[in-house]
């Protein structure tokens, strides 16, 4: 590496130098030098520190995601599937609501404080979930507000975001944002894994009678989560430092290279933001997260309706396939970073919705074979029957089974009351299987996409508000996604549901084209860039 005023300026491994100094000594305005190698190194060990803070985040979602029902059973035995529902979408409303907040403040104060606080409320509300046993009544309630605040401490993504787009260059931008998306994909992959490690304690496990603490399979976890929060904020204290690059790459003077930034918005930043192409990126950002937030919701009862699975069944082969696709995201995250830069965000961005489309389009059903009538057992009969022509097995050899009275059969296959089970052709197990495959290609490649051109739009304004926007966007199609399966696909079917889904993404495909050309780099739109370059 070069030192500053010696040669070329520092840039990241596997890019090309940003600028020379020669060319940084003809900057008119002065505010921006050359980067020295030090500058470099606190500024990329910072990023890193973002890295794990993206990563911690989606560890503390996914890390209860499977215990949630059978913890909150125990702890309130009241509880039913509706208040379980509220429990998995309060995470995303506590993200929706403090992610504008948090952007906002790290615009106008040090990014350490928004960052520090929203990880210590993560690290309390973890604290809270392992205690929500002990109140004598309303514990699904504490419960309910844990997880609600877990959410709320999440929103720092904006915070990590709008950081990232400003101690970043334009040719370091898709890099460093694939890599944020990365870390959060292996957050959600590694979280289960956890949970499932933290099951050898058992239910029971340990109790220390002193602090009224019960360490078991459903606490372990989010006192895990809260000594990575803690550790978390340690780093924000000993290494993380505030950086500012322009979109060349060179170190702007308004942000010491201690990291103290005046907290005090650029006001060299001549010119506006295209707020078509942000509301834009807004709502394919939206469409992005809701039909993976269909995908994610609808597997587990598509494929117990299309292929009898039970539910031990749909959650352990969905499991599987879901962690398979999550790898397979990581993978799409790396080699994104290299495709950006032979044909820019924008075709890859176009490409990624169609592969999405795709994949949607091949869950309709369109053959001949009904899947399996789901039967019932008659009350203090040992024998089934079935509400239809079509059985799971044949009614002979139910009879010879000769189950006893007490004997409780998992009922499987398509429910009656489901209507459209008596007339819709069955998604093969191929399809589905495909579909997965494309699903889990075209959803990273739109999210990090999406990002970096938000980033890119943005430019050197504030971007802490704006990411914070963004985020809630997302947040919101969390919400309304599981919504969306559970009215359309359970009385529509998965004919409607997924030929909707298709509607959707189609609309966006039309709203990328016709914004395309507005889809460019706040420096470019002004003319201090070349397109070629970013």
């Amino acid at each position: 590496m070069a030192a500053a005023g010696s040669g070329p300026e520092v840039a990241a491994e596997g890019q090309e130098p940003l600028l020379s100094a020669g060319e940084a000594d003809e900057e008119e305005s002065g505010r921006d030098v050359v980067e020295t190698q030090e500058h470099y190194k606190s500024r990329w060990r910072s990023i890193w520190i973002m890295y794990l803070t993206m990563f911690l985040s989606s560890v503390g979602f996914s890390i209860v995601i499977m215990s949630v029902w059978p913890y909150l059973q125990k702890i309130d035995p009241t509880a039913d599937a509706s208040f379980l529902g509220w429990i998995i979408a309060s995470y995303s409303i506590g993200q929706m609501v403090a992610s504008p907040l948090f952007g906002l403040w790290s615009n106008y104060r040090p990014r350490r404080e928004p960052l520090v606080i929203s990880t210590a409320i993560s690290v309390a509300a973890n604290c809270l979930y392992a205690y929500v046993h002990v109140p004598h009544s309303h514990n699904g309630y504490y419960m309910l507000a844990a997880r609600a605040l877990v959410g709320f401490g999440a929103g720092n993504v904006a915070v990590v975001r709008s950081y990232i787009a400003g101690a970043t260059s334009l040719t370091e931008r898709t890099s460093t944002m694939a890599n944020t998306s990365a870390c959060q994909a292996v957050g959600f992959i590694l979280g289960p894994v956890f949970q499932t490690c933290f099951t050898l304690i058992g239910e029971e496990g340990i109790t220390w009678k002193l602090v009224q603490l019960q360490l078991n399979m459903y606490t372990a976890p989010v006192l895990f989560a809260a000594l990575l929060g803690v550790i978390n904020i340690i780093l924000f204290f000993s290494i993380f430092r505030e950086h500012r690059v322009d979109d060349m790459g060179r170190q702007c003077k308004s942000v010491g290279f201690e990291g103290e930034e005046s907290g005090v918005p650029d006001e060299d930043a001549e010119g506006n933001i295209d707020h078509v192409a942000v509301v834009a990126i807004n709502f394919l950002f939206f469409v992005i997260l809701f039909v993976f937030a269909v995908f994610e919701t609808i597997a587990t009862p598509l494929t117990m309706d299309m292929y009898s699975w039970t539910r031990k069944e749909a959650v352990f082969y969905n499991g599987i396939i879901l962690s398979v696709v999550g790898i397979e995201s990581v993978i799409v995250f790396m080699v994104v970073k290299m495709l950006s830069k032979k044909t820019g965000e924008r075709a890859i961005l176009h490409g990624g919705l169609l592969i999405v489309l795709v994949g949607f389009f091949i869950l309709l059903p369109w053959g001949k074979k009904l899947p399996n009538i789901q039967w019932q057992e008659i009350k203090n009969n040992s024998i089934p029957r079935t509400t239809a022509t079509e059985m799971v097995m044949p009614f002979w050899s139910l009879q010879a089974t000769a189950l006893p009275s007490n004997h409780s059969v998992e009922p499987v296959g398509c429910p009656v009351t489901q209507s459209w089970c008596l007339n819709t052709p069955m998604i093969y197990l191929a399809q589905y299987i495909s579909s997965d495959i494309l699903i889990g290609l075209g959803y990273p490649v739109c999210n990090v996409m999406s990002y970096a051109l938000y980033s890119k739009i943005l430019g050197p304004k504030p971007q802490g508000v704006y990411m914070g926007w963004l985020t809630a966007s997302g947040s919101g199609a969390r919400i309304l996604g599981p919504v969306f399966v559970s009215q359309i696909y359970t009385h529509l079917g998965p004919r409607w549901a997924f030929s909707l889904i298709c509607g959707v993404v189609v609309a966006s495909l039309l709203l990328l084209e016709i914004v395309y050309k507005r889809l460019i780099a706040f420096s470019v739109r002004y003319g201090r860039m070349q397109e070629e370059n970013c």
